[in-house]
């Protein structure tokens, strides 16, 4: 997501785009050569603040994040350390330089189990750490926003794919995950029944908005859904990612984890602010994805060496 946003920034014609990036979940060759990339993490408060100093930020965007909400569970501590501090350095920094504007993808995570289709005007019960996470940046935004003026814009986008996606976590992201394995000609694990749903977005109906969002004022201090209105179940993703690919494999069904059974949003709000928009079709942006992905090639999958609880963790996941 990060990358694409880059892109739209230059496109718009931004002369000073930094990244700061720990390559934890992404790759060097996505960034843009247009760009300035600093391998480094949110965590090094030093760093942020030298940043600030040698380039004056008008706003920062704020896209950094361990996004696996299932797996958050089993990492408490990195996951907070990372989604819930790491977010605190840049905000601080925010204020002590004087940035104009904070944007930050938080996640309809914050929501949990709640009344469909979700609204930003519901009362958010995320139900697990990554969401708690997400949701407590947003309340720290908008209390920095009461005493210190900084203002901000929040997206919670929902289920991003597309593009120079890391398709070699196992944890997170599963079209990139149902790719990897079909190109390897490996069974695609689903939890649960499958009849899960969610409703899953092309990068390019996100990060242009994002993007643009700094030059609109009515996105000022404001919580905007982000994502497309229809949603699909689990197992009838797999069966679109396999035509995408033009190859079957089997299907494997474990235990399910401890999710929220279905989430989809209203975009309404975004809508009336940023106007209407025509969403690239599940299919289509399956399709974009595939092409390249059979491009890059497969990926060894990738295991987190720090899992802090073992107790319940999920079958397919444990070594």
């Amino acid at each position: 997501m990060g990358a694409h946003v880059v892109n739209e920034l230059l496109q718009e014609g931004d002369q000073n785009v930094v990244v700061l990036d720990d390559l934890s979940g992404g790759f060097r060759d996505n960034v843009n050569p247009k760009a300035t990339f600093v391998e480094g993490s949110i965590l090094d408060v030093e760093l942020i603040n030298k940043l600030c100093e040698e380039h004056n930020f008008t706003y920062i965007y704020h896209l950094a994040a361990y996004a696996a909400e299932g797996l958050s569970h089993f990492i408490k501590r990195f996951n907070y350390q990372n989604n819930l501090i790491g977010s605190v350095n840049l905000i601080n920094a925010a204020v002590n330089y004087n940035v104009k504007r904070f944007v930050f993808t938080s996640s309809i995570a914050v929501y949990g189990e709640n009344q469909l289709p979700m609204h930003e005007e519901l009362t958010p019960m995320p139900e697990d750490p990554y969401g708690i996470a997400k949701y407590a940046v947003e309340q720290e935004l908008i209390v920095t926003k009461r005493l210190f003026d900084l203002d901000y814009t929040i997206f919670r986008p929902h289920n991003v794919y597309g593009e120079l996606q890391n398709i070699s976590d196992r944890y997170r992201n599963v079209i990139g995950i149902f790719m990897n394995k079909i190109m390897q000609g490996e069974s695609l694990v689903i939890f649960g029944d499958g009849e899960q749903t969610r409703a899953f977005t092309h990068i390019a109906d996100v990060a242009p908005h994002i993007a643009q969002s700094v030059n609109i004022p009515e996105a000022s201090c404001e919580i905007f859904n982000l994502g497309t209105d229809k949603h699909v179940s689990v197992n009838k993703l797999a069966d679109l990612v396999m035509s995408a690919m033009e190859k079957e494999v089997s299907v494997q069904h474990f235990r399910a984890r401890d999710e929220v059974k279905h989430a989809y949003c209203s975009h309404d709000k975004f809508q009336r602010v940023f106007g209407t928009t025509s969403p690239i079709e599940l299919s289509e942006g399956l399709h974009r994805m595939a092409t390249w992905a059979k491009d890059v090639g497969p990926r060894p999958a990738t295991e987190f060496d720090e899992i802090e609880i073992c107790k319940n963790l999920p079958e397919a996941w444990k070594k």
